[in-house]
C-alpha cells in the first residue's frame, strides 16, 4: 500500500525540497496544497515544483487552508489509505507580523485549528507541525531546549506560532492525533524566499545595490541549510514518538544547526561567495528581532537521527550556483 503525504504550502521553499525528496524515495503519493501567496511572485514557486508535473505520484491542488474545503477534498479522495499532513503554510516574518497580527493570526491560528479539525475527523496517521524559533522570544537559557517554560515571545507572529502549538498540544491528547512539532531555526539554501536576509543579500551584493543592516551587526542566528531541515522533518513524518500509534503522541522539536552565527560574519560570509564587497545601509534595530537564536538538538538527535552537517560557507556556495541559475527569471521580476 503506497502512503500518501499532503504537504501544505508545498510548493514553497521547504515543501519543494520535501517534495523533491519523497518523490526520489518513491512509494509515496504526494499532494501539495497552496494558495499561492503574492508575498513573492507565483512564477518562482511554480518553478520550484515544475519537475513533477507530470509525475503521476504528485498532484498540486490550489487552495487555502482558511476554506478546508481543499484539504478535506484530498483526505475524501485518499480514503482509508495512511496519510501523513505536514503543514507548512503560514504566514511568514517578524516584521510583516507588526503590520498585520490580525491577519498572521488568522492564517496561522485559525488555519492550523482547521487543519487539525480534518486530521482528526479523518483520522490522519501523524500531523507535523512547522514552528519556529521565535517562540523562545529572548529566553536567556542559550542554547534552547524544548523543555524551557516560561516563554515570552516578543512579535505576533512568534505568538501565531506558540498558539499553533497549543491547539496541536490539545489535540494530541483529545483526540489521539500524533503530532510532531518542528520548530525551525533561519532555514536558508536554493529557492530560499526572496526577502529574506541571505538571499536579499546575496542578490543585493551581487547587483551593487545598498544592504540594510538592523543594529550593529551584532545580532546571530542560527542558520540551518534546508537540506539538513528536510532530513528532520522526513524522519518526523514516521519515527516513534514514544507512545503507540493513534494514542496521542505529542512531540516538539528544534531543528537547527545549533551553533550561531553573528550577522557581521554572515554579511562576510556572503561578500566571500559573492566576490564583492557589501554597501551597507546602518538601520535602527527592528522591533519583535530577538538578539541571538541557537538550537539545543539533542532531542531530535535522539528521536529523528537528526544530525546537521552543512557548514556555512558549503550552504552559501549551493545558494549561489542557484541562484545563476535563477537570475534571468528574477531580472523581469520586482523582488522584495
Amino acid at each position: 500500500m503506497r502512503k500518501h503525504a499532503i504537504i501544505t504550502g508545498g510548493a514553497g521553499f521547504i515543501g519543494s525540497h520535501l517534495v523533491d525528496r519523497l518523490l526520489a524515495e518513491g512509494g509515496w503519493n504526494v499532494t501539495v496544497v497552496d494558495n499561492f501567496d503574492p508575498l513573492y511572485p507565483r512564477v518562482l514557486k511554480e518553478a520550484n515544483l515544475a519537475r513533477h508535473k507530470h509525475d503521476p505520484a504528485f498532484r498540486l491542488e490550489e487552495g487555502d487552508i482558511l476554506d478546508g474545503t481543499t484539504v478535506e477534498s484530498v483526505l475524501q479522495r485518499i480514503g482509508q489509505n495512511p496519510v501523513v499532513l505536514v503543514h507548512l503554510a503560514a504566514r511568514v516574518g517578524v516584521r510583516q507580523s507588526l503590520l498585520d497580527p490580525l491577519g498572521y493570526h488568522r492564517t496561522n491560528v485559525t488555519g492550523t485549528l482547521n487543519l487539525l479539525d480534518l486530521a482528526r475527523k479523518y483520522r490522519v496517521m501523524r500531523f507535523v507541525l512547522a514552528s519556529s524559533s521565535s517562540v523562545y522570544g529572548e529566553h536567556p537559557a542559550i542554547p534552547w531546549k524544548e523543555e524551557l517554560e516560561d516563554l515570552h515571545p516578543i512579535s505576533p507572529y512568534a505568538v501565531s506560532k506558540w498558539t499553533a502549538e497549543a491547539f496541536a498540544r490539545v489535540y494530541a491528547r483529545l483526540h489521539g492525533l500524533d503530532t510532531a512539532v518542528l520548530r525551525f531555526f533561519t532555514v536558508y539554501g536554493p529557492r530560499q524566499r526572496p526577502d529574506l536576509a541571505i538571499h536579499s543579500f546575496f542578490r543585493k551584493i551581487c547587483e551593487g545595490q545598498p544592504i540594510r543592516q538592523f543594529g550593529d551587526g551584532s545580532t546571530s542566528r542560527d542558520y540551518t541549510y534546508v537540506d539538513d531541515i528536510v532530513n528532520g522533518v522526513r524522519a518526523a513524518m514516521e519515527a516513534p514518538l514514544g507512545r503507540p500509534p493513534g494514542q496521542g503522541a505529542y512531540e516538539v522539536f528544534n531543528l537547527g544547526n545549533s551553533t550561531t552565527v553573528p550577522l557581521q560574519e554572515l554579511i562576510a560570509a556572503i561578500e566571500q561567495e559573492a566576490g564583492r564587497k557589501a554597501i551597507i545601509e546602518q538601520c535602527p534595530a527592528q522591533a519583535g528581532d530577538v538578539r541571538q537564536t541557537f538550537a539545543n538538538v539533542e532531542k531530535a538527535g535522539q528521536f529523528l537521527g537528526f544530525a546537521p552537517k552543512t557548514r556555512l560557507a558549503d550552504g552559501l556556495h549551493k545558494f549561489a550556483q542557484w541562484y545563476q541559475d535563477l537570475v534571468p527569471v528574477a531580472g523581469r521580476l520586482t523582488l522584495p
